[in-house]
């Protein structure tokens, strides 16, 4: 049995500002080999890089599944990071553009397995659904526009009661503890999110990301305690440092932070609070950091007790309601797969797959060819 791992994430989401990608973090810019997957909905991309990526993983490859935000059943890319190979769904709307055609990136348009003849029969009820997901779409990221707004009302009252000065402190004691001595390198970003805003709610993969971490900080504290400007202090350090981070960015606010991962540390620092709540099953050392302990509690609730209450009800609603649109954007979407499916040619469509993943085998072999020159190396 391989004891692959497989770490599942959101490169794209739906949130108030609009559908948001980070699209060009999938996969690293000096990758060996990147397939662009084009193709109306219910062509079988989706399908077509899980059977890759489980062939990959039955032979031993770490694989990364960038989960689809509308849809936590379905993925827009997956990744090999050791062969540095990806396949991405380069589809609206998370177009992805080849910067290096021909070389590098290749296209595959499985749109040319369909046929169009009978495709153009329901031209109307295509027409119909595509406008139908857009407007539900719409209504979502309006209604995560209103969260948003009831969440910085929420932040406002709680941050007047908060003792900054200890803030201030235990991040310069968490600092000191995570950053000892390192050597100087120069480190890479990338940026990404954990959780997702899908049809079937508040999702989130997090303990798939922690294989590799050997130390977990948990941030806690109702919003405007300041967890996530202590996590960007903690990533302004790193960077410093020139240690690589993964950023995961929070999926209402993307100008904020969920969670940061620091891979040459082994380290992690992830945030639990609502709306977002993050209870880990972790096997490494887990370290409680209580944002609410320098909060004057009994004053905030004196002083604005009513207010808090009704920002928390009114954040719950708005995002209940984001995601029903979701889920309706899901439905409509499903009702538009119908139509293509019945004009596939999904026989071609297995003969590309076979052809696609003997071009990935071949780099399987070089890096077997790669390991072996490396061990000679080593014992000369």
């Amino acid at each position: 049995m391989s004891n692959a791992h497989i770490r599942k994430l959101f490169p794209g989401a739906v949130t108030s500002q609009g559908f948001y990608s980070f699209y060009h973090y999938m996969i690293e810019q000096n990758a060996n080999h990147i397939f662009v997957i084009k193709g109306g909905p219910g062509v079988g991309k989706s399908s077509f890089m899980k059977k890759i990526g489980q062939s990959m993983l039955n032979r031993g490859y770490d694989i990364e599944y960038h989960c689809c935000s509308s849809d936590n059943g379905s993925i827009d890319g997956i990744v090999i990071p050791k062969l540095k190979i990806g396949l991405l769904d380069g589809t609206a709307p998370h177009i992805v553009d080849p910067k290096n055609p021909g070389a590098v990136d290749e296209i595959i348009n499985l749109g040319e397995y369909w046929n169009e003849d009978m495709m153009k029969k329901s031209r109307e009820e295509i027409i119909s659904c595509n406008s139908k997901v857009t407007s539900y779409f719409q209504r979502a990221y309006f209604a995560l526009k209103e969260a948003t707004i009831a969440l910085g009302e929420w932040k406002y009252y709680v941050s007047t009661y908060q003792d900054w000065s200890q803030i201030n402190q235990l991040t310069l004691k968490i600092q000191k503890e995570i950053f000892k001595t390192i050597p100087y390198a120069h480190g890479k970003e990338r940026h990404l999110f954990a959780w997702g805003h899908t049809p079937q709610g508040k999702t989130q993969f997090i303990d798939t990301l922690l294989n590799k971490t050997e130390t977990l900080y948990i941030v806690q504290g109702q919003p405007g305690t300041g967890k996530s400007t202590f996590l960007s202090r903690i990533a302004e350090r790193a960077v410093i440092y020139g240690l690589n981070i993964e950023y995961y960015h929070n999926t209402l606010n993307p100008e904020q932070l969920d969670l940061i991962i620091l891979p040459d540390l082994k380290i992690a620092l992830a945030i639990d609070c609502e709306p977002y709540v993050y209870t880990p099953d972790f096997k490494g050392r887990i370290i409680p950091l209580n944002f609410e302990k320098s909060l004057n509690t009994k004053e905030l609730v004196k002083n604005c007790g009513d207010e808090v209450r009704d920002c928390r009800i009114r954040v719950n609603q708005h995002i209940t309601r984001a995601l029903k649109h979701s889920e309706n954007a899901k439905a409509t979407h499903d009702l538009l797969e119908t139509y293509y499916v019945p004009a596939m040619n999904f026989s071609g469509v297995e003969n590309k797959l076979k052809s696609v993943l003997e071009k990935i085998l071949s780099y399987v072999e070089e890096d077997a060819i790669a390991v072996i020159k490396s061990e000679a190396k080593t014992k000369l």
